[in-house]
């Protein structure tokens, strides 16, 4: 049985710190978190800012610690990683900055490329349905078409190992 909380600014703080105990959250989802219990929006305005003031809820730092999980533990692209931080409420001027400075100008090449040997190692590239599955398996990492094409381009020449 789930025991709704009180409608005080005490019992949102007590929820929005139970919400965050289980792992890192964005200030939209511990917004529309509190809405979903019906706390009043005076009340969630206020919790919202006493949890910035404690530096429990930082939407930069968030999404930094979200792009590094998602790029160095699943060797996701930048087309992924910008997709689910926009699901998570990030700003577009909080997204594109963290972006720039974890992707660069190289759009994650060396990434995909790594992921691209490990995964078809051994396999031959001129094949058209390996060729069609390496592409695909690329686009659902969240890697452009333009650096897909490039890597490709260049791994074809001569095939892995």
């Amino acid at each position: 049985m789930v025991r709704k909380p009180d409608g005080t600014p005490q019992g949102a703080l007590r929820a929005a710190l139970k919400f965050l105990g289980y792992c890192p959250r964005s200030e939209a989802e511990v917004q529309a978190r509190l809405k979903q219990l019906a706390f009043p929006q005076n009340i969630i305005e206020t919790t919202l800012e006493k949890l910035r003031s404690l530096n429990l809820l930082n939407d930069e730092t968030f999404a930094r610690n979200w792009i590094l999980g998602r790029v160095e533990g699943r060797g996701y692209g930048p087309l992924r990683v910008e997709r689910e931080l926009r699901q998570k409420g990030i700003a577009q001027a909080v997204i594109r900055q963290v972006m720039g400075e974890t992707f660069g100008q190289g759009e994650g090449k060396e990434k995909a490329r790594t992921l691209l040997e490990r995964r078809f190692r051994g396999k031959d590239l001129g094949d058209r349905k390996v060729l069609h599955r390496a592409i695909a398996f690329l686009q659902r990492r969240g890697y452009r078409d333009s650096v897909i094409g490039e890597i490709l381009s260049d791994s074809r020449k001569f095939f892995f190992e």
